[in-house]
């Protein structure tokens, strides 16, 4: 069993357990009443090359990236720098996240916010909306093309919009096939963790101008932003780099040579 089915056999022992707290049909009713949440990739083509700000607390690569940690402080620091949306984590076990970290960020920000999670069920949809939410992360990887397709569709009815993340050619082919208007390329493989920026480089040339591009992982520095900016990408969603970094603002602004 290797680290992403592991985490996903966990996180269905998880979202079982808070189904039982609150049944699908009690987090929809609440998620319906929730107010329209702002346009994610909108957001992201107000600008030449749009910036998804992270708000990572550990990775079980990396283990902890930023200490101490302040959701609000971070979250607050990107929007300040010009960051166009934000994503929080909301696995706690591997990653140090949760639902109090991404209602932290929601209060302190006005930002389109990105639900990073290992979804599996329609109810952790309608639990993004719920916190305020515009956009769900999809995993290529983790999911089956019915239940992608499934999921796609209940976020649809949700008003929310889905980053379907993809880590190489037959994930990429499967997503365009689902109709995926918004899509990730993860440059760090499953595998062996290495990240390389030419993997998105490399697989771009198959996404039509009309899907909103991002590329995840891997980014360290401006030269990357400049790189993947000028092969025709529209944004970037970096969090390690930048936690790393000890002024956030200062950080982002020369990262997007701003």
């Amino acid at each position: 069993m290797n680290i992403l089915e592991k985490i996903l056999t966990d996180k269905r022992r998880e979202i079982t357990g808070r189904i039982v707290d609150c049944p699908l049909a009690n987090m929809r009713e609440r998620g319906e009443s929730a107010p329209i949440p702002r346009g994610f990739a909108e957001a992201l083509h107000s600008v030449p090359m749009g910036l998804i700000a992270e708000v990572k607390h550990r990775s079980p690569s990396a283990g902890v990236i930023r200490d101490p940690f302040v959701p609000s402080d971070i979250a607050r620091g990107y929007e300040r720098a010009g960051a166009q949306a934000v994503s929080v984590l909301m696995d706690e076990p591997y990653f140090g996240g949760g639902e109090a970290h991404f209602r932290e960020v929601r209060e302190a920000v006005g930002l389109p916010m990105l639900y990073k999670e290992f979804v599996v069920d329609a109810w952790q949809i309608w639990h993004a909306r719920v916190l305020g939410a515009s956009a769900v992360l999809l995993i290529a990887a983790a999911l089956e093309d019915e239940v992608l397709r499934d999921l796609m569709r209940i976020a649809e009815e949700a008003h929310l919009e889905v980053l379907l993340e993809v880590h190489d050619a037959d994930e990429l082919d499967r997503a365009l096939a689902l109709g995926a208007t918004l899509i990730g390329i993860n440059n760090r493989n499953l595998k062996t963790f290495e990240t390389r920026l030419e993997h998105t480089l490399n697989l771009m040339h198959k996404v039509p101008d009309s899907v909103t591009l991002i590329s995840e992982s891997g980014i360290r520095g401006p030269e990357d932003v400049m790189r993947l900016k000028s092969a025709g990408v529209s944004g970037v969603l970096v969090g390690e780099h930048l936690l790393r970094q000890a002024d956030l603002e200062s950080a982002v602004r020369e990262l997007m040579g701003t």
